[in-house]
Formats: structure tokens, C-alpha cells, sequence
């Protein structure tokens, strides 16, 4: 007997991960409008695949923020330590780098992704590029623009893993957005996710500091701080710190208009020391020398304290400490969602059932970053995007053994 045909659409990670768990139950073919499968996958990987975080399960969980009690059973049913073993099997060595987050030993994506394609092949999975959904025919079959023309397929169940709206020359584009709002899917808005945001910078900081690291800092915005890096850009901020902060920071523009980010330049020192040791006299030295002998600030991070600390604050040692401790940088706007690492809002997780079926769409599923969650970077972006896979993957493959 002919195993029921199963359409994944999407071959990103979501979507092989959901490949994976259909194979032995139907005939799995994966759709993908681009000219190769992994696009994202392969670009995230190129300096180093993070594939997963190894801190406690309890504390990654709290990492999804509201949308953790629908995304939970997913991510235990494919936790960290799975991920690990999985790639183990598919031949991929991984460790825990010093801040927790969990590579490959290879440190490249592409390794990953071919023994991951071939097990697939192996397994029976088809795969067809350069396919673009389309939407449904008025029969309920599938519809592609191919470079042969229009192709439909007709499914006895879909998985649709199409992701978000970041990086949309690599495919993702969230043109799915519209042919969903169509059939009465509500679709939260896409928005920048782990973005960097504008700042009015003076002309002399963009023409000497843009492309600059400001390193070994604590940011901070509503109640939550980071010790980390960022960089200094022609039109911002962006880097792995401004990322930990980048939803809490976007939100607040999208409340209030613009948002305040506070920066310690000298995280290790407190501001009774910083005050007592600007306090010395400076004798002929230079303000900047002074500062740079005293407090170690000196480079990019003495032209944000210039930037953004009032001219009277250089007069006091104490108000000097001060701004060092908590200077205020004002941020404009996200970078556009086409340069964000991953876009926040889409599918509504309440159109979902347990099964990540769509309530309105009896056998068409979802998964990975087309439904409405965040997650900092750091692993834990992969980790739900395989593992919504997986769990629409077992749905998918629940439905077809009930019809």
C-alpha cells in the first residue's frame, strides 16, 4: 500500500527536523524556494555553529519568555543534551565553550548539514529546490513557481517551515505571512529580533569609531543588564550584547518612541574608587591622558563619554565617575528586520493545538521561527527551531496513522 505523501515546506532546520520524524510513517518530500536546503543554517555556522546552550534545562527554558509554556513540552521533548546525542549520531563531536554555549568541534555548519541531508536520502526523504509556495488551489492542493512552471501538489499532511523575516536573500522572507492571514490565520506582526539599533551618533564618532569593539562593558534596560562586548557602527550599535537586550530595548521604542540603554565602562570598578582615583591631581596631564591613567578609559569608550555625558560632567570627579558607572546612550529604532539575526511575532501560538496543528487547517502544521516567539542568540534559537520541528513532525505523523 502506497504510504500517505507528507509535504515539508521549508528545508531549513524546522523543516528536516520535521522530515525526520515523518520518514518512516509517509512518503516525505521537502520544498524549498531556494537553490540549495540550510541557507540560514550554513551563514549562521560560517564562524562557528552554536547549536545549543549548556546550562541547566530550568534556566534555558526561562530564556522564551512568554512563550515558554507553549513551546516547553516541545523543548524537553528535544532538550540540549538530545541535541548533542543527535549529532553525535549524524558523526559531529561537539563542546561547551566557556560560556555555556554548545558547538560543534568542527565549529562549521556544513559538516552538520550533509551528513544530516544524506541521512534523509537514506531514509527515503525527496528534496525540491528552486520550489516557492504559492499557497493553496481552490482544491486544496499545494501551489509552486518552479523554473518549469507552476507545480501543485496534493498533501495528506503539510508542515510549513518557512521562517521569519530575517535574512530574506537567504529565503526567508515571511512572504507567507499574506496566504496565511488569507485562510483567517492571525499572524502577529514580524519584527527585528537580536538587532542592532540606530543612534544619532556626532559626525566625528561615525567618521573615527564606526567598525570599533567597546569591550568588557555592562549594559543594561529594564530591570536587565549584560556584561559583554558590542560595536560601535556608522548608524548604531549592534554585537552579542546589545543582542541579549535587543527585545526588551525594542519594545520600549515601540512604547515610548526611542529607548535609554545604560553602559558601565568600567564594570570592575565601583564608583567610589573611579571618583577617588579622578580626584588625583593631574597635574600638566590632559583630561583624556588623566582619564586614561586613572580609569582606563580611553579609545572608542572615551568618545562615548564625551558623546553622551553633559559638558559639565568633566568638571567634578564625581559626576565624571558617575557617567562612567551610567552613561546613557539613546537609541532611535531597530536595524531593519533584513539585517536582524532573527525576527520575532508571526503565527499566533494560540492558532495552534498540541500538536502545532493549525486549528483552522485540519493537517497543516507550523513550526520553528514562523511562530510568534523570541529567544536571545546563544543557542537557543536553533534549539526551538528543532524542536517545533520535531513536535509538528510527530503531529503530522499522529494525524496520518488517525486518517
Amino acid at each position: 500500500m502506497a504510504r500517505p505523501l507528507a509535504a515539508i515546506i521549508g528545508g531549513g532546520p524546522a523543516g528536516l527536523a520535521a522530515a525526520e520524524r515523518l520518514c518512516d510513517v509517509a512518503d516525505v518530500h521537502v520544498f524549498d524556494a531556494m537553490p540549495s536546503l540550510g541557507r540560514k543554517f550554513l551563514l549562521a555556522g560560517k564562524s562557528g555553529l552554536n547549536i545549543t546552550h549548556g546550562e541547566a534545562l530550568e534556566t534555558f527554558l526561562t530564556r522564551f519568555g512568554p512563550a515558554r509554556a507553549r513551546l516547553e513540552p516541545a523543548l524537553r521533548g528535544f532538550t540540549p543534551q538530545a541535541i548533542r546525542d543527535w549529532a553525535a549520531a549524524l558523526g559531529i563531536e561537539t563542546f561547551e565553550g566557556s560560556s555555556g554555549r554548545i558547538f560543534p568541534r568542527a565549529m562549521k555548519a556544513s559538516p552538520l548539514l550533509r551528513a544530516w541531508l544524506a541521512r534523509l536520502r537514506e531514509r527515503g526523504v525527496t528534496f525540491h529546490t528552486r520550489h516557492k509556495w504559492t499557497g493553496w488551489g481552490e482544491d486544496g492542493t499545494l501551489r509552486f513557481a518552479t523554473p518549469q512552471g507552476e507545480m501543485t501538489v496534493k498533501a495528506a499532511a503539510t508542515i510549513l517551515a518557512l521562517g521569519g523575516a530575517s535574512w530574506p536573500r537567504l529565503g526567508s522572507d515571511g512572504g507567507w505571512a499574506g496566504l496565511l492571514a488569507a485562510r483567517g490565520i492571525a499572524v502577529m506582526p514580524l519584527r527585528a529580533a537580536n538587532c542592532g539599533f540606530d543612534v544619532a551618533w556626532s559626525a566625528p564618532v561615525k567618521e573615527r569609531f564606526a567598525g570599533q569593539p567597546v569591550k568588557s562593558v555592562t549594559l543594561a534596560h529594564d530591570g536587565e543588564s549584560v556584561k559583554g562586548d558590542f560595536v560601535v557602527t556608522e548608524n548604531g550599535v549592534e554585537g552579542s550584547a546589545i543582542y541579549a537586550l535587543s527585545a526588551r530595548l525594542r519594545d520600549t521604542i515601540e512604547r515610548e518612541g526611542e529607548a535609554l540603554l545604560t553602559i558601565d565602562l568600567a564594570p570592575d570598578r565601583s564608583a567610589e574608587r573611579l571618583a577617588r582615583d579622578l580626584a588625583q591631581p593631574r597635574g600638566k596631564a590632559s583630561l583624556a591622558n588623566h582619564l586614561r591613567k586613572k580609569a582606563d578609559i580611553d579609545g572608542v569608550k572615551a568618545a562615548l563619554l564625551r558623546e553622551c555625558a553633559a559638558p559639565d560632567t568633566f568638571t567634578s570627579p564625581a559626576a565624571l565617575a558617575h557617567a562612567i558607572k551610567h552613561l546613557g546612550l539613546r537609541l532611535l529604532r531597530p536595524r531593519p528586520i533584513a539585517e536582524a539575526i532573527s525576527s520575532a511575532g508571526g503565527i499566533a501560538l494560540s492558532e495552534l493545538d498540541v500538536d502545532f496543528m493549525l486549528k483552522k487547517l485540519p493537517g497543516v502544521f507550523a513550526a520553528g521561527e514562523m511562530l510568534d516567539w523570541d529567544a536571545p542568540t546563544g543557542g537557543y534559537l536553533l534549539t526551538a527551531c528543532l524542536a517545533t520541528g520535531r513536535a509538528a513532525g510527530d503531529g503530522a505523523a499522529r494525524h496520518l496513522m488517525r486518517s
